[in-house]
């Protein structure tokens, strides 16, 4: 379809997740140049420009294509590989500190590509990939990326999150558990400077922000505050000043994170970037899990977002973030999967009906449980504004961008339909989509891919991680020899106190 060729959805149930909630039982939308031009009643018969594609929603709903606010795409080839471990010891395989030469581009393409295809399936339509490159990141690494998400035909921000800091300096203790051959390969081990990392982000942004009618667009990232320097982190925060861009920042997602930032700053680590003056309403805080009273206040003052990844947290034993009570500060939040190797799946659905049973366990009140409404919510307003999209992501309305998922309404999810944004919360899981599309074009019809052959996809993946099996082979020799002084670094830190608790009270003992 041409990027001026009109496309009808007819005589859908439409839900448009606006500030009104509104509900059209039957309705039309119209769609032109990539945005919705009209919704309503019979709108499509009589519309004044040439329709080039209608589809026939009879049975159906339309809703806002999902957006998974938190991801890291260099995972989607980990499904399944680890079993859940704390953060620090699970980084070793994730992101091995001592690695040898980069993934080459084709890898970085098809495993893009296999999450897109896997999301798209699924109804997420918008996904805020904050990737990594081991070890280190290239032009090519970057362009693969973007590539991939071009060619699926998803709608994507992209950011390069890439430490800059020396592998000990990331955590507390460790330099001195650490045996002394161990401590000089990670001295040895690729780091990229502040200005080369800055230039990456010149041809990021130069090659790829705006691209396919402004469907691809970058974000910032430091990864963590105690990873990167502080002039690097300074710089990232004028570029997403300047361009009005996310900026992905993981804040006090363990326990552990909590002492760092006493032992390294002697302040938690949101006061400490808010302290530098970084703290913003552009700023996207991951996690938000080890978070006191305090820190609550200056994550609302400062107007961030935090992406609520409650899946991953349960995989990786992290905590259960204080979801009320951040709602109750004045925090938005947004719902993102994490990686492959955390959630082992992209599925939205999931994590969204996990955040709606797990926070029941926070508050004996049951009024202060999370409601589907207030649910969807996190998903679709706060997503949107998680990537700076509020208004134009997540609603279906006249002039927002066209990212519709219609869903099958004669499936067991919603039979019988009793409520639907309860049913949508509780009962779906990504089966009933039908159809997807993105930016006014159809990527996926009749659950099948209108640009990519998926089977030709995935049968290359595996080709991949067979072929890439020696690889890991030694990683994982690798991380095994450090992981007994990881591990007692979690211990001491562990044995230090903290104010708040994150876990069942027997895990916090």
């Amino acid at each position: 379809m041409t990027d001026r060729a009109a496309l009808a959805i007819t005589d859908a149930r439409v839900a448009s997740f606006d500030a009104s909630r509104r509900i059209w039982p039957r309705a039309d939308i119209v769609i032109e140049n990539g945005r919705i031009a009209a919704i309503g009643e019979g709108i499509a018969a009589a519309w004044p420009r040439p329709i080039a594609q209608r589809i026939d929603a009879d049975g159906l709903l339309a809703m806002p294509g999902l957006i998974n606010a938190h991801f890291h795409s260099p995972g989607n080839l980990m499904k399944g590989l680890l079993d859940g471990l704390p953060l620090e010891i699970f980084m070793l395989y994730e992101v091995p500190p001592i690695a040898g030469d980069a993934d080459d581009s084709r890898l970085a393409y098809v495993r893009t590509m296999l999450g897109a295809l896997e999301m798209l399936e699924r109804g997420i339509t918008t996904v805020n990939d904050d990737a990594y490159h081991v070890p280190a990141v290239t032009r090519d690494g970057i362009d693969a990326i973007f590539q991939a998400y071009a060619d699926a035909g998803m709608r994507a921000v992209v950011a390069i999150d890439q430490p800059n800091v020396i592998e000990y300096e990331k955590y507390p203790f460790l330099r001195e558990l650490l045996p002394e051959t161990a401590r000089r390969a990670m001295e040895h081990a690729k780091l990229q400077t502040g200005p080369e990392l800055l230039a990456l982000y010149d041809h990021l942004i130069a090659r790829w922000h705006g691209a396919e009618a402004g469907r691809l667009t970058a974000g910032v990232s430091i990864s963590a505050p105690q990873r990167v320097t502080r002039d690097y982190f300074s710089a990232l925060s004028e570029i997403s000043r300047a361009r009005d861009l996310p900026f992905n920042v993981h804040i006090l997602e363990t326990r552990l994170q909590r002492v760092l930032g006493a032992e390294k700053y002697g302040m938690s680590l949101v006061r400490h970037v808010a302290e530098l003056g970084l703290l913003d309403e552009r700023m996207l805080v991951i996690h938000a899990i080890w978070v006191d009273d305090q820190d609550m206040r200056l994550l609302a003052q400062s107007g961030c977002t935090v992406a609520h990844n409650p899946i991953c947290n349960l995989r990786l034993g992290s905590g259960v973030m204080p979801f009320r009570d951040l709602r109750r500060a004045g925090v938005p939040i947004a719902l993102g999967t994490d990686e492959m190797c955390t959630d082992d799946t992209t599925n939205l659905w999931f994590v969204a009906k996990t955040a709606g049973l797990l926070h029941t366990l926070s508050e004996a009140d049951d009024r202060n449980w999370p409601n589907a409404p207030e649910i969807l919510d996190c998903m679709f307003k706060g997503g949107a504004r998680a990537v700076r999209a509020a208004g134009s992501l997540g609603v279906l309305a006249t002039g927002a961008c066209a990212d519709i998922a219609l869903l099958d309404l004669n499936t067991a999810a919603f039979t019988p339909l009793n409520d639907l944004e309860r049913q949508l919360v509780y009962c779906e899981d990504g089966s009933s989509v039908r159809h997807v599309i993105v930016a006014g074009e159809i990527v996926l019809r009749d659950r099948k891919f209108t640009r990519v052959d998926a089977d030709a996809l995935r049968a290359e993946a595996r080709a991949l991680v067979a072929a890439g099996a020696g690889r890991w082979a030694d990683l994982k020799r690798d991380a095994a020899r450090l992981e007994p002084h990881y591990r007692e670094m979690l211990a001491r830190a562990h044995a230090r106190p903290v104010d708040m608790h994150r876990r069942l009270a027997r895990g916090d003992a």
